[in-house]
């Protein structure tokens, strides 16, 4: 697998912000970001075992290369 990092939480003042990955291999996108624990939430959801969902901000769609006008590697 290659992952490349598109982008970072350009407003995290941590560093272990969101981020954005590319998978060349899979050609799909991997996506860093804040667990959802809130009981209420998941319950409006119907989450396979196998998969998870997270919490990703709006300002980080900037990224995505549909959106830049980029490639993945743009």
């Amino acid at each position: 697998m290659a992952l490349h990092r598109l982008g970072k939480d350009p407003e995290s003042l941590d560093g272990k912000s969101p981020t954005v990955y590319y998978d060349d291999q899979t050609d799909n996108y991997v996506l860093q970001g804040w667990k959802i624990t809130d009981p209420e939430r998941l319950d409006r959801m119907d989450i396979p075992a196998h998969e998870t969902v997270i919490e990703f901000p709006r300002r980080m769609m900037q990224f995505f290369p549909e959106v830049s006008g980029g490639g993945p590697d743009a």
